[in-house]
Parts: structure tokens; sequence; C-alpha cells
């Protein structure tokens, strides 16, 4: 049987925002999104420590990527998540506070281009974040 990437209740509460960041990208991974990045913002910009960045495959997924996000870090004890986009079919944002999550459509993952416009963040190998603990 497969296991399904859940966050315990209370398991993020005292946690660092890297730690946030590969929770968030291990659930996303869990949930079939796609070119999954994370991105350390850190050290060029005030706004966040850490961009996690991915894409959905319709409207139906992007929305069921951010609201599990949302809920999922709010049961961690993740503060000030909040859900933006909630009129958008093609990006939605879930902000919270030191790590905001991108999720795309491909098309506007491609027309925003957040990658290129954040080239020269720090990028987080995915690989080591979903096959390490």
């Amino acid at each position: 049987m497969e296991n399904i990437f859940e966050i315990s209740q209370g398991a993020l509460e005292n946690a660092t925002s890297f730690d946030i960041a590969k929770a968030t990208a291990k659930l996303l991974d869990s949930k079939k999104a796609m070119q999954i990045k994370v991105l350390k913002i850190e050290n060029k910009t005030i706004i966040a420590d850490y961009f996690v960045i991915c894409s959905g495959n319709s409207s139906t997924q992007i929305k069921f990527l951010a609201d599990e996000v949302e809920y999922q870090l709010e049961k961690g004890g993740v503060p000030f998540v909040k859900l933006e986009g909630s009129d958008s079919i093609e990006w939605k944002v879930v902000d919270c506070h030191d790590v905001i999550v991108h999720i795309f459509s491909n098309e506007a993952r491609e027309f925003y281009k957040l990658e290129k416009l954040w080239a020269d963040a720090e990028e987080i190998d995915i690989n080591d974040i979903i096959c390490n603990n």
C-alpha cells in the first residue's frame, strides 16, 4: 500500500522555514504536483526565505493542491497560512510568511517565469528533499 504523506498535528509548530519548505515539497510530490522547485531567496529579498513552485495539470488539481497545502500546514501548526488567488484557475499562492508556495498551470508558469525572475536564487535539489527524511 502506498504511504500518502501527511503532516501530523502540530509537527511544524517550531519548524524553520527550510523545514516548512521541505515538508511542503514532499506533500506536493505525494499529491502528484509537477516540476516542483524550491528556491532559497532569503538573501535576495525580505518577502520570504523560500519559494516552493510547482505546476498542476488542471484547474481542479491546482485548487486541490493549494487547498491541501493550506490545510496540512495549518494542521501542522504553521502560523499565518493564507491562500491567495482564490478566484484564479491559473495560479494559486499559499503564503506561510517565510515560505511562499506558488501553484501554477503550465501556461501561467511559462508566462510568469518566476524561476527566471529569481535565477540568482539558490535552487534546493528536490531529489534530496523527497528521498531524505
